[in-house]
């Protein structure tokens, strides 16, 4: 259960540490997280792991964490400001290529011990990075796109802005996410991996990506009850 009880720890730690740089930074505090977790989930991606049964790699947290914030920019601040996260992580991406690949062009002193093991990981940056940059900029468009496309179904059909939360939120990442998981377990690891451990990996990405989708629905409930309480002091 060692594994198991860190990607439950995980999750529940991310999601928090968004809510509080929400409540430090407000707006800002999102757009630092989304910087964050778009650089350590393209590395953590590459460890593979066994937990609830399942061949999993990590970095899935990590990612779904950036839905958590576009669905909370959306909720909270506009489809501009969702777009905007997402056009951050993909600059973040981007240049996160560029600078490790830098590294690979040195040649290393004879007492340097860490380049093997920087080359190991980094051999993999571009195309994981690449795929991973249009993978996102698909997904993440998309979910944006859905998550206004709900929300305006919900409004005209109920006549009530604030309500249906749930339902915008869930009905947008977990459509998302199943586009997410086909495109960018076949997209980076075609090749490197066998039919069967792509399966594997896509099946066991998809069931993390419905629980931690579900999962931070409360935290988008959360954001919106900082945002007012926060109003209302602003106000005093």
């Amino acid at each position: 259960m060692h594994n198991e009880i860190l990607l439950i720890l995980s999750l529940i730690i991310t999601y928090s540490v968004v809510l509080v740089l929400f409540a430090i930074f407000q707006e800002q505090g999102l757009y630092l997280w989304t910087v964050i977790a778009t650089i350590a989930a393209n590395i953590e991606v590459l460890i593979i792991v066994n937990a609830f049964g399942m061949e999993m790699t990590l970095g899935n947290i990590l990612f779904a964490s950036t839905f958590l914030v576009t669905d909370i920019l959306s909720e909270l601040y506009g489809k501009k400001a969702a777009q905007t996260a997402v056009w951050l992580g993909i600059a973040t991406s981007v240049c996160f290529i560029v600078i490790s690949q830098s590294w690979m062009l040195y040649i290393p002193n004879e007492n340097d011990f860490a380049t093997p093991s920087i080359r190991t990981v980094f051999s993999n940056t571009p195309r994981l990075m690449a795929v991973g940059i249009i993978v996102y900029v698909i997904v993440q468009l998309f979910d944006v796109w859905a998550y206004h496309k709900w929300w305006a179904l919900t409004e005209r059909k109920f006549k009530d802005r604030r309500k249906f939360l749930w339902l915008r939120n869930n009905g947008s990442t977990l459509i998302s996410q199943l586009l997410n998981t086909i495109l960018f377990t076949w997209g980076a690891f075609l090749g490197t991996h066998n039919t069967q451990t792509l399966i594997s990996i896509a099946f066991s990405s998809y069931i993390i990506f419905v629980v931690t989708s579900l999962a931070d629905t409360p935290f988008v409930y959360l954001a919106r009850h900082l945002q007012r309480n926060m109003s209302h002091e602003s106000h005093k």
